[in-house]
């Protein structure tokens, strides 16, 4: 259905595609790159470019923003999982990449987070049982992820978005996953400071598989308000100790967790 290269320009193309019923820029992020929600005859599509050629973010240029969009083509084919949206095709156009994705329905849950009515509120509000469902889907995924090679960069709540009807868990924009270990070139690193590992503000220090440790821990430190004890003991060490690496932390976390339910069910 999609061609591989077009001579037009993104905007221009998916208006001959379908109905765009969403369009995400600089009014909702400040990476640069923009996004289209697509409706065509049959389905659904969520369409990722690299934004105006022209137009500098405040972090990436157009040609860093093609890069991270080239590099999550690579991901999105590395490794398949049910959290994540399927990579369809990547077109070439005179404006970078397209990517396109199917569309997922969910609310994002990294937006108006002191707000009580958010999703970041609501989701967190949530009896635990479903918080941890989810949190076992987003640390499966991972454990994937790590086996294939890939060490988290960038992860933050803006990656997930959370359908509450269905008590589905999407994770996307995972651009600046990096294939393999590698050190830290930049002093402090592309981020929120709520989820960032140590070794992301430190010039020079290795982020590997310890580091995806470690930002998994803290996203459950800060959606699951009720841990128990054992799982509480797992987030702990994961952030302060430090587990070896991703597949250490997700087997304690399992353990922790399967004494959870066999307590919950007697």
């Amino acid at each position: 259905m999609f061609p591989g290269e077009i001579d037009v320009q993104p905007s221009t193309y998916l208006d001959h595609l379908g109905t765009i019923f969403a369009r995400f820029g600089a009014a909702t992020q400040d990476s640069g790159n923009i996004s289209y929600g697509v409706q065509t005859a049959g389905h659904r599509y969520f369409v990722k470019t690299a934004g105006d050629p022209a137009a500098t973010a405040p972090y990436l240029d157009f040609a860093g923003r093609v890069g991270l969009l080239r590099n999550a083509a690579l991901l999105a084919r590395d490794v398949v999982h049910p959290t994540m949206p399927s990579l369809h095709a990547v077109i070439e156009s005179p404006g970078g990449p397209l990517l396109v994705y199917d569309w997922r329905d969910g609310e994002h849950l990294g937006t108006n987070r002191d707000d009580p009515t958010s999703p970041h509120q609501r989701f967190r509000a949530l009896p635990a049982d479903e918080i941890l469902v989810a949190f076992d889907a987003l640390y499966d995924l991972h454990a994937r992820l790590d086996a294939a090679g890939w060490v988290a960069g960038d992860f933050y709540d803006g990656s997930l978005l959370y359908d509450f009807a269905n008590h589905r868990l999407t994770v996307m924009d995972l651009d600046s996953y990096h294939h393999g270990p590698y050190r830290n070139h930049m002093g402090r690193m592309f981020g929120s400071t709520r989820f960032m590992a140590p070794e992301e503000f430190a010039l020079g220090a290795p982020i590997d598989t310890r580091t995806t440790a470690y930002v998994m821990a803290r996203t459950a430190l800060i959606y699951l308000t009720e841990p128990t004890e054992a799982q509480h003991a797992v987030l702990q060490e994961a952030t302060t100790t430090r587990y070896p690496t991703y597949s250490a932390f997700h087997e304690a976390w399992q353990t922790a967790s399967s004494t959870t339910t066999i307590n919950r069910s007697t």
